[in-house]
């Protein structure tokens, strides 16, 4: 009786991590790596949506003035002082099919927000894609472990 008790307790944990596998597969929670390698974002449920929020920099300071990086592009003045480290990334981002999110994402290299979608493509590939009408581009960032 006890082997049969210990068997389907060890079947049923199996199932539960192949669900925990499989449900991890189609969460972009987490922390990513962009794909130029020079900023991590974390990514988490906020507001019925996502929330994406630069968490780090590979170079955090400003190479002339040795201060904390700024959104510097930004063409509000204001925003553009503004800490880099802290900033969000997603706006409005929610579920628009298996494994997609839509909305828009905030580009700090020039200032400008962009109609989004981010998909989760396996475990560790996150797939970032920003729209100015028709003409798309995009970038594969990958789980930072």
């Amino acid at each position: 009786m006890i082997r049969q008790f210990r068997f389907a307790g060890l079947v049923v944990a199996g199932f539960l991590i192949a669900a925990q596998s499989a449900f991890a597969a189609d969460d972009p929670a987490g922390t990513w790596l962009t794909q130029a390698g020079d900023a991590k974002v974390k990514v988490a449920k906020c507001g019925g949506g996502l929330c994406g929020t630069v968490i780090w920099l590979k170079q955090p300071f400003d190479t002339d003035t040795g201060k904390p990086a700024t959104d510097s592009k930004n063409p509000n003045r204001e925003l553009a002082m503004r800490p880099i480290i802290g900033l969000q990334l997603f706006e409005s981002m929610r579920v628009d099919g298996p494994s997609r999110w839509s909305g828009r994402i905030y580009n700090a290299d020039d200032g400008q927000s962009y109609d989004s979608h981010i998909s989760v493509a396996g475990l560790d590939t996150l797939k970032v894609e920003g729209c100015v009408g028709s003409l798309c581009g995009g970038e594969t960032w990958t789980r930072a472990k």
